[in-house]
Protein backbone atom coordinates (compact mmCIF):
# COMPACT_ATOMS: atom_id res chain seq x y z
CA UNK A 1 0.00 0.00 0.00
CA UNK A 2 1.32 3.79 -0.52
CA UNK A 3 0.11 6.93 -2.45
CA UNK A 4 0.93 8.02 -5.70
CA UNK A 5 -1.67 9.61 -7.23
CA UNK A 6 -3.13 12.79 -4.99
CA UNK A 7 -6.70 12.89 -4.59
CA UNK A 8 -8.93 15.76 -3.46
CA UNK A 9 -12.27 15.83 -1.14
CA UNK A 10 -14.51 17.09 -4.20
CA UNK A 11 -13.22 14.17 -6.49
CA UNK A 12 -13.32 11.64 -2.95
CA UNK A 13 -16.62 12.73 -2.73
CA UNK A 14 -18.29 12.12 -5.77
CA UNK A 15 -16.68 8.64 -5.88
CA UNK A 16 -18.36 7.51 -2.84
CA UNK A 17 -21.78 9.10 -3.96
CA UNK A 18 -21.54 6.16 -6.55
CA UNK A 19 -21.75 3.19 -3.58
CA UNK A 20 -24.20 2.92 -1.17
CA UNK A 21 -22.19 3.87 1.98
CA UNK A 22 -22.58 7.32 3.01
CA UNK A 23 -21.32 10.64 3.03
CA UNK A 24 -17.53 11.03 3.22
CA UNK A 25 -16.35 12.48 6.97
CA UNK A 26 -12.56 12.10 6.05
CA UNK A 27 -9.71 10.24 4.20
CA UNK A 28 -5.91 9.31 4.83
CA UNK A 29 -3.70 8.43 2.59
CA UNK A 30 -1.62 4.94 3.37
CA UNK A 31 1.80 4.97 2.85
CA UNK A 32 3.08 1.61 3.63
CA UNK A 33 4.05 -1.08 0.73
CA UNK A 34 4.60 -0.30 -2.84
CA UNK A 35 2.58 -0.89 -5.98
CA UNK A 36 -0.64 0.79 -5.37
CA UNK A 37 -2.39 4.59 -3.93
CA UNK A 38 -4.63 3.50 -0.71
CA UNK A 39 -7.16 5.25 1.63
CA UNK A 40 -8.54 4.65 4.78
CA UNK A 41 -11.79 6.12 4.48
CA UNK A 42 -14.14 7.04 6.70
CA UNK A 43 -18.02 7.74 5.36
CA UNK A 44 -21.22 8.39 7.83
CA UNK A 45 -22.42 5.22 6.86
CA UNK A 46 -25.64 4.02 5.44
CA UNK A 47 -27.52 4.60 8.58
CA UNK A 48 -25.23 7.95 10.54
CA UNK A 49 -23.31 5.88 12.64
CA UNK A 50 -20.53 5.64 10.32
CA UNK A 51 -18.15 2.87 8.75
CA UNK A 52 -14.86 2.62 7.54
CA UNK A 53 -13.16 1.20 4.13
CA UNK A 54 -10.36 0.80 2.38
CA UNK A 55 -9.96 2.80 -1.20
CA UNK A 56 -7.71 1.64 -3.70
CA UNK A 57 -6.28 3.16 -6.83
CA UNK A 58 -4.11 0.25 -8.60
CA UNK A 59 -0.96 1.89 -9.96
CA UNK A 60 1.56 -0.45 -10.72
CA UNK A 61 1.98 -4.58 -11.72
CA UNK A 62 -2.16 -4.98 -11.18
CA UNK A 63 -3.40 -4.59 -14.35
CA UNK A 64 -7.46 -4.03 -14.89
CA UNK A 65 -8.19 -7.11 -16.91
CA UNK A 66 -6.92 -8.96 -13.45
CA UNK A 67 -9.45 -7.20 -10.98
CA UNK A 68 -12.19 -9.75 -11.99
CA UNK A 69 -10.07 -12.59 -10.49
CA UNK A 70 -8.95 -10.51 -7.55
CA UNK A 71 -12.01 -8.90 -6.17
CA UNK A 72 -13.96 -12.45 -7.17
CA UNK A 73 -11.60 -13.74 -5.24
CA UNK A 74 -12.25 -11.44 -2.28
CA UNK A 75 -16.10 -12.82 -2.24
CA UNK A 76 -15.72 -16.27 -2.90
CA UNK A 77 -13.22 -16.32 0.24
CA UNK A 78 -15.44 -14.29 2.69
CA UNK A 79 -18.29 -16.20 1.39
CA UNK A 80 -16.89 -19.42 2.76
CA UNK A 81 -15.75 -18.00 6.11
CA UNK A 82 -12.42 -16.74 5.50
CA UNK A 83 -10.76 -13.76 7.30
CA UNK A 84 -10.68 -11.41 4.14
CA UNK A 85 -12.70 -8.51 3.18
CA UNK A 86 -15.45 -8.21 1.41
CA UNK A 87 -15.41 -6.04 -2.17
CA UNK A 88 -17.97 -3.23 -1.91
CA UNK A 89 -20.01 -3.20 -4.95
CA UNK A 90 -21.13 0.21 -6.33
CA UNK A 91 -25.39 0.95 -7.03
CA UNK A 92 -24.66 -0.59 -10.21
CA UNK A 93 -23.29 -3.87 -8.79
CA UNK A 94 -19.83 -3.19 -10.02
CA UNK A 95 -17.19 -4.47 -7.95
CA UNK A 96 -14.75 -1.56 -9.34
CA UNK A 97 -14.92 1.66 -11.40
CA UNK A 98 -12.80 4.02 -13.93
CA UNK A 99 -11.30 7.29 -12.40
CA UNK A 100 -9.56 8.56 -15.05
CA UNK A 101 -7.41 6.02 -16.79
CA UNK A 102 -7.43 4.12 -13.81
CA UNK A 103 -9.45 1.53 -11.31
CA UNK A 104 -10.38 2.13 -8.09
CA UNK A 105 -11.83 -0.41 -5.72
CA UNK A 106 -13.96 0.14 -2.18
CA UNK A 107 -12.73 -2.63 0.28
CA UNK A 108 -14.39 -3.69 3.72
CA UNK A 109 -12.40 -2.42 6.92
CA UNK A 110 -11.44 -4.96 9.01
CA UNK A 111 -10.26 -4.89 12.69
CA UNK A 112 -6.91 -5.61 13.63
CA UNK A 113 -3.23 -4.79 13.77
CA UNK A 114 0.00 -5.94 11.82
CA UNK A 115 2.39 -7.59 14.26
CA UNK A 116 5.90 -6.48 13.39
CA UNK A 117 7.13 -9.08 16.17
CA UNK A 118 4.77 -11.99 16.01
CA UNK A 119 4.81 -14.52 18.37
CA UNK A 120 4.45 -18.78 17.84
CA UNK A 121 1.00 -18.14 18.38
CA UNK A 122 0.53 -15.74 15.93
CA UNK A 123 2.27 -17.92 13.90
CA UNK A 124 0.32 -20.63 14.28
CA UNK A 125 -3.08 -18.52 13.59
CA UNK A 126 -1.41 -17.26 10.68
CA UNK A 127 -0.69 -20.97 8.39
CA UNK A 128 -4.14 -21.91 9.88
CA UNK A 129 -5.68 -19.05 8.06
CA UNK A 130 -3.36 -19.47 5.08
CA UNK A 131 -4.64 -23.08 5.04
CA UNK A 132 -8.11 -22.29 4.98
CA UNK A 133 -7.74 -20.40 1.95
CA UNK A 134 -6.05 -23.00 0.24
CA UNK A 135 -8.84 -25.15 0.64
CA UNK A 136 -11.58 -22.50 0.20
CA UNK A 137 -10.09 -21.54 -2.93
CA UNK A 138 -10.13 -25.20 -4.45
CA UNK A 139 -13.88 -24.41 -6.54
CA UNK A 140 -12.93 -20.29 -7.10
CA UNK A 141 -13.97 -20.78 -11.23
CA UNK A 142 -10.70 -18.80 -12.46
CA UNK A 143 -7.59 -18.96 -13.25
CA UNK A 144 -4.19 -16.35 -12.90
CA UNK A 145 -0.56 -17.31 -13.91
CA UNK A 146 1.71 -16.16 -11.34
CA UNK A 147 3.45 -12.81 -13.08
CA UNK A 148 6.45 -13.37 -10.58
CA UNK A 149 6.78 -16.97 -10.56
CA UNK A 150 9.41 -19.02 -11.25
CA UNK A 151 9.16 -18.72 -14.98
CA UNK A 152 9.42 -14.72 -14.57
CA UNK A 153 12.39 -14.44 -12.29
CA UNK A 154 15.25 -14.23 -14.98
CA UNK A 155 12.86 -11.65 -17.16
CA UNK A 156 13.03 -9.59 -13.85
CA UNK A 157 16.38 -10.18 -13.06
CA UNK A 158 17.12 -8.21 -16.43
CA UNK A 159 14.69 -5.42 -15.88
CA UNK A 160 17.07 -4.71 -13.08
CA UNK A 161 20.20 -4.61 -14.51
CA UNK A 162 23.76 -5.56 -13.46
CA UNK A 163 24.53 -2.27 -12.78
CA UNK A 164 21.32 -1.30 -10.36
CA UNK A 165 22.15 -4.60 -8.26
CA UNK A 166 25.65 -4.14 -8.17
CA UNK A 167 24.20 -0.37 -6.52
CA UNK A 168 22.72 -2.26 -3.64
CA UNK A 169 25.58 -4.63 -2.59
CA UNK A 170 28.63 -5.85 -5.11
CA UNK A 171 27.83 -9.52 -4.53
CA UNK A 172 23.88 -9.81 -4.92
CA UNK A 173 24.24 -10.05 -8.67
CA UNK A 174 26.27 -12.60 -8.06
CA UNK A 175 23.91 -14.51 -5.79
CA UNK A 176 21.09 -13.90 -7.93
CA UNK A 177 22.86 -15.63 -11.24
CA UNK A 178 23.69 -18.76 -9.14
CA UNK A 179 20.03 -18.92 -8.05
CA UNK A 180 18.49 -18.60 -11.19
CA UNK A 181 20.76 -21.06 -12.76
CA UNK A 182 19.72 -23.35 -9.92
CA UNK A 183 16.38 -22.78 -9.60
CA UNK A 184 15.77 -23.20 -12.97
CA UNK A 185 17.38 -27.25 -12.84
CA UNK A 186 15.58 -27.85 -10.08
CA UNK A 187 12.15 -26.40 -9.58
CA UNK A 188 9.26 -29.23 -8.97
CA UNK A 189 6.27 -29.19 -11.78
CA UNK A 190 4.22 -32.14 -10.28
CA UNK A 191 3.26 -30.59 -6.78
CA UNK A 192 -0.51 -29.46 -5.95
CA UNK A 193 -1.57 -26.28 -7.51
CA UNK A 194 -4.18 -23.92 -6.17
CA UNK A 195 -5.18 -20.57 -5.35
CA UNK A 196 -2.62 -18.80 -3.63
CA UNK A 197 -1.83 -15.28 -1.95
CA UNK A 198 1.66 -14.87 -2.56
CA UNK A 199 2.56 -12.16 -0.67
CA UNK A 200 1.63 -13.15 2.53
CA UNK A 201 3.96 -11.09 5.15
CA UNK A 202 2.91 -9.56 8.29
CA UNK A 203 1.88 -6.39 7.21
CA UNK A 204 -1.14 -8.22 4.88
CA UNK A 205 -2.29 -9.98 8.18
CA UNK A 206 -4.73 -8.25 11.08
CA UNK A 207 -4.33 -9.67 14.31
CA UNK A 208 -6.48 -9.28 17.15
CA UNK A 209 -4.34 -11.31 20.47
CA UNK A 210 -3.60 -14.74 18.41
CA UNK A 211 -6.61 -14.70 16.39
CA UNK A 212 -6.27 -13.63 12.41
CA UNK A 213 -8.88 -10.87 12.04
CA UNK A 214 -7.78 -9.79 8.37
CA UNK A 215 -6.37 -11.35 5.59
CA UNK A 216 -5.35 -8.40 3.43
CA UNK A 217 -3.93 -7.33 -0.20
CA UNK A 218 -4.53 -10.40 -2.53
CA UNK A 219 -2.99 -8.36 -5.77
CA UNK A 220 -0.38 -10.72 -6.18
CA UNK A 221 -3.09 -13.74 -5.98
CA UNK A 222 -2.80 -16.42 -8.87
CA UNK A 223 -3.00 -20.40 -9.39
CA UNK A 224 0.63 -21.73 -8.40
CA UNK A 225 2.30 -24.21 -6.47
CA UNK A 226 0.14 -24.78 -3.11
CA UNK A 227 3.49 -25.65 -1.38
CA UNK A 228 4.89 -22.27 -2.43
CA UNK A 229 2.48 -20.13 -1.18
CA UNK A 230 3.69 -22.06 2.11
CA UNK A 231 7.42 -21.12 1.59
CA UNK A 232 6.77 -17.46 0.73
CA UNK A 233 5.10 -17.24 4.20
CA UNK A 234 7.76 -19.12 6.18
CA UNK A 235 9.94 -16.66 4.66
CA UNK A 236 8.11 -13.66 5.50
CA UNK A 237 7.31 -14.63 8.76
CA UNK A 238 9.85 -16.14 10.61
CA UNK A 239 13.11 -13.97 10.49
CA UNK A 240 13.95 -10.61 12.15
CA UNK A 241 13.22 -7.72 9.82
CA UNK A 242 16.95 -7.65 8.44
CA UNK A 243 16.57 -10.85 7.54
CA UNK A 244 19.42 -11.97 9.82
CA UNK A 245 17.49 -14.67 12.52
CA UNK A 246 15.86 -17.13 11.87
CA UNK A 247 13.05 -18.12 14.38
CA UNK A 248 12.41 -21.63 14.94
CA UNK A 249 9.60 -21.55 17.54
CA UNK A 250 8.10 -19.53 14.71
CA UNK A 251 8.84 -21.85 11.76
CA UNK A 252 7.64 -24.67 13.59
CA UNK A 253 4.35 -23.30 15.01
CA UNK A 254 3.69 -21.68 11.43
CA UNK A 255 3.88 -24.79 9.63
CA UNK A 256 1.97 -27.20 12.65
CA UNK A 257 -1.13 -24.52 12.68
CA UNK A 258 -0.69 -25.01 8.68
CA UNK A 259 -1.15 -28.62 8.49
CA UNK A 260 -3.78 -28.84 11.52
CA UNK A 261 -5.56 -27.97 8.93
CA UNK A 262 -4.76 -29.15 5.54
CA UNK A 263 -1.46 -31.33 5.84
CA UNK A 264 1.23 -31.25 3.59
CA UNK A 265 2.14 -34.26 1.50
CA UNK A 266 5.69 -35.80 2.00
CA UNK A 267 6.92 -34.05 -1.70
CA UNK A 268 5.11 -30.75 -0.68
CA UNK A 269 7.66 -31.07 2.85
CA UNK A 270 10.35 -32.57 0.55
CA UNK A 271 10.01 -29.61 -1.62
CA UNK A 272 10.21 -26.48 0.76
CA UNK A 273 14.13 -25.99 1.17
CA UNK A 274 13.99 -25.61 -2.55
CA UNK A 275 10.71 -23.53 -2.83
CA UNK A 276 11.57 -21.31 0.06
CA UNK A 277 15.13 -20.60 -1.68
CA UNK A 278 12.51 -19.35 -4.87
CA UNK A 279 10.40 -17.07 -2.58
CA UNK A 280 13.25 -15.63 -1.63
CA UNK A 281 14.40 -15.11 -4.50
CA UNK A 282 11.43 -13.43 -5.95
CA UNK A 283 11.93 -10.80 -3.58
CA UNK A 284 15.33 -10.16 -3.89
CA UNK A 285 14.06 -9.11 -7.37
CA UNK A 286 11.21 -7.26 -7.37
CA UNK A 287 12.68 -5.01 -3.83
CA UNK A 288 15.43 -4.45 -6.34
CA UNK A 289 13.42 -3.49 -9.07
CA UNK A 290 11.43 -1.11 -6.97
CA UNK A 291 14.55 -0.12 -4.85
CA UNK A 292 15.69 1.70 -8.04
CA UNK A 293 12.61 2.80 -9.58
CA UNK A 294 10.64 4.02 -7.15
CA UNK A 295 9.40 7.58 -8.37
CA UNK A 296 11.18 10.55 -6.04
CA UNK A 297 8.54 12.52 -3.96
CA UNK A 298 6.21 9.18 -3.70
CA UNK A 299 4.79 8.09 -0.06
CA UNK A 300 5.94 4.72 -0.12
CA UNK A 301 8.25 3.31 2.20
CA UNK A 302 11.04 1.14 0.04
CA UNK A 303 11.79 -2.26 1.19
CA UNK A 304 15.73 -3.34 1.66
CA UNK A 305 16.64 -6.28 -1.08
CA UNK A 306 19.24 -7.25 1.28
CA UNK A 307 16.78 -8.47 3.87
CA UNK A 308 15.62 -11.33 1.44
CA UNK A 309 19.15 -11.97 0.20
CA UNK A 310 20.53 -12.58 3.79
CA UNK A 311 17.31 -15.06 4.07
CA UNK A 312 18.26 -16.47 0.97
CA UNK A 313 21.44 -17.90 1.63
CA UNK A 314 20.11 -19.50 4.66
CA UNK A 315 18.40 -21.52 2.70
CA UNK A 316 20.55 -22.48 0.60
CA UNK A 317 22.64 -23.58 3.78
CA UNK A 318 21.66 -27.68 3.20
CA UNK A 319 22.17 -27.76 7.30
CA UNK A 320 19.06 -25.57 7.39
CA UNK A 321 16.78 -27.44 5.71
CA UNK A 322 16.25 -29.04 9.21
CA UNK A 323 13.64 -25.71 9.72
CA UNK A 324 11.25 -28.16 7.73
CA UNK A 325 10.91 -31.02 9.35
CA UNK A 326 8.01 -32.04 11.38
Amino acid sequence: MAVYTQLGAETLSALLAEFDVGALRSAKGIAEGVSNSNWLIETSGRNGSGARFILTMYEMRVAIEDLPFFLGLLDHLAARGCPVPRTIHDRKDRPFRKLGDKAVALIEFLPGVSVSAPTPGQARAVGGALAQVHLAGADFPHQRVNDFGHAHWRELADACGADALASIDPQLGALVARELALLAERWPADLPRSVIHADLFPDNVLMLGDTVSGLIDFYFACTDLTAYDVAVTHAAWCFDADGRRFDPALGATLLAGYEAVRPLSDRERAALPLLARGAALRFVLTRAYDWVNTPPGALVTRKDPLAFARRLEFYADPANARCFEP
